[in-house]
């Protein structure tokens, strides 16, 4: 068990004898309106011999950054943000000055979770949240090219990565919904008004239990109005025991890759509710990030922790019935009980992963140390946004908003970047001029510089939801001094 575990297992057991409790204040959700974003790259902490820069700021919903042939920075600006707040997606080519400079303009269809850079052109994941998920070329001189499109993406997660190997894009496709019922909270993200068809899709064939959950309908003004609706099937869809749902290419909650010049995608694993950060080792071995459960819905999950995974090809990981190996129907939530399980049978046991990180701590975007010079060879490193509290379940103090490192070999894991504080949070939370919401890492190609994008400002409440701010964005550079 680490750390991680450990800890919230303790508080978890404290909470039941009653001796303390819950506040639901996480990171997320934060009672004042925090001021104008402050940027200080001493309130960041790093190891020591380690030494903090601020390359950019000023950027809305930046996501991920990469570097061109000759060692250009560019950025992707994601376009869409929970909240429904809906822009255009955007890359820039970011100056040596901090300054930057428009590449391409996209189409109101982000977020754009990702980017990577071969052969002269940039790949990038639409993550398709109007008009479905895709892979876009970008040249040289802005020219889009769609490499695939239709990805089952109007939901929840999105379409994610992408990397590359062997001719091969690779990239994720997350779950539409929190555990595979779609139901009001779906509503509350916005899609299920605009896609009320829309829901998770197996990509083989899988046989259901016919559990069924009753809720409100949100799709109607009648305030008494319910319906009842089972897994893997449209709201208000009701299934019943032994039904087949047919598994499709695409689908939702795996792993899929496609030629480098397009075409159909090919499954390469699936199971993971929303697999998200991705990077090939020097092994050529297939590193993933999986966002777990979250404690809402019609089918809501307790204390699921974040999951780094070493992918093989082929492998189901046990979504929606499982969480990090084991299955989840002994995880009770508080006055609502235990998950039902909804699958008859499983495609094969499910693995047990690299490393379990922390429950709600939204562990996005990753990278792998590759420079002796910059140490940590062979880890991983991974941004943590930070919780959605109290909208994806209450916790007891802030969740991620760091970046850590893991060790694949014995799956430990330890702080690299963490804001300078009386506890952990955003800085706007700790009132510093830090880390707000790191949500991916890249080291450029030496391997001796790890830039953390930060997405920005973020607040959580059960009011008014997820409130993103605008141009509150920035990208920080770690070195060895």
């Amino acid at each position: 068990m680490t750390g991680y575990c450990r800890t919230y297992f303790l508080l978890f057991l404290i909470f039941l004898t009653g001796c303390a409790r819950l506040d639901p204040m996480g990171g997320g959700q934060i009672n004042y309106d925090p001021a104008e974003r402050q940027v200080d790259p001493s309130d960041v902490l790093v190891p020591e011999g380690f030494k903090v820069e601020v390359v950019a700021r000023g950027l809305t919903f930046p996501t991920a950054v990469v570097e061109n042939d000759e060692g250009q920075l560019f950025v992707t600006e994601s376009g869409y943000a929970y909240g429904e707040v809906i822009l255009p997606p955007k890359l820039y080519r970011v100056n040596t000055s901090g300054s930057t400079e428009l590449i391409v303009e996209g189409t109101k269809n982000g977020p754009w979770t990702g980017i990577t850079y071969h052969d002269g052109n940039f790949y990038v994941a639409e993550g398709g949240q109007m008009e479905g998920g895709k892979i876009l070329r970008i040249n040289a001189n802005g020219a889009v090219d769609t490499l695939v499109s239709n990805l089952p993406s109007m939901g929840d997660h999105h379409t994610n990565g992408p990397a590359i190997k062997d001719n091969y894009i690779y990239f994720g496709q997350g779950t539409a919904t929190n555990s595979a019922v779609v139901g009001p909270d779906n509503a509350s993200f916005g899609w299920l008004y605009r896609k009320p068809e829309f829901h998770d899709i197996p990509c083989k064939d899988i046989v259901l239990k016919g559990i069924n959950y009753t809720s409100k309908n949100p799709l109607t003004d009648a305030p008494d109005d319910k319906v009842t609706t089972g897994a893997y099937v449209p709201f208000g869809e009701a299934t019943r025991k032994g039904q087949v749902i047919r598994g499709e290419i695409p689908c939702n909650g795996a792993i899929m890759r496609i030629p480098i010049d397009g075409g159909e995608p090919e499954l390469v694993a699936w199971g993971l509710r929303n697999p998200y950060g991705m990077a090939f080792s020097s092994l050529g071995e297939l590193f993933i990030t999986e966002n777990s459960y979250d404690v809402r819905g019609s089918r809501p999950v307790w204390g699921t922790g974040d999951v780094l995974w070493k992918i093989e090809d082929g492998t189901w990981y046990g979504w929606p019935d499982h969480n990090a190996g084991h299955e989840i129907s002994h995880l009770k939530v508080p006055d609502k009980g235990a998950p039902k399980l909804l699958l008859e049978k499983y495609p094969n046991p499910p693995p047990q992963p690299v490393a379990k990180l922390g429950v709600h701590s939204s562990s996005n975007g990753m990278d792998i140390s590759r420079n002796a010079n910059f140490g940590f060879e062979g880890e991983v490193f991974i941004a943590q946004f930070g919780d959605m509290a109290p909208n994806v379940g209450k916790v007891i103090r802030p969740v991620g908003f760091k970046v850590v490192r893991v060790n694949p070999e014995n799956g430990v894991v330890e702080n690299f970047a963490i804001n300078k504080g009386k506890g952990n949070g955003p800085a706007t939370f700790l009132k510093t001029a830090g880390l707000e919401r790191p949500v991916s890492v890249h080291f450029n190609e030496e391997g001796e510089a790890l830039y953390i994008v930060d997405f920005g400002i973020l607040t959580v409440s059960k009011e008014e939801g997820a409130k993103p701010r605008e141009g509150t964005g920035v990208i920080w550079k770690i070195t060895k001094e």
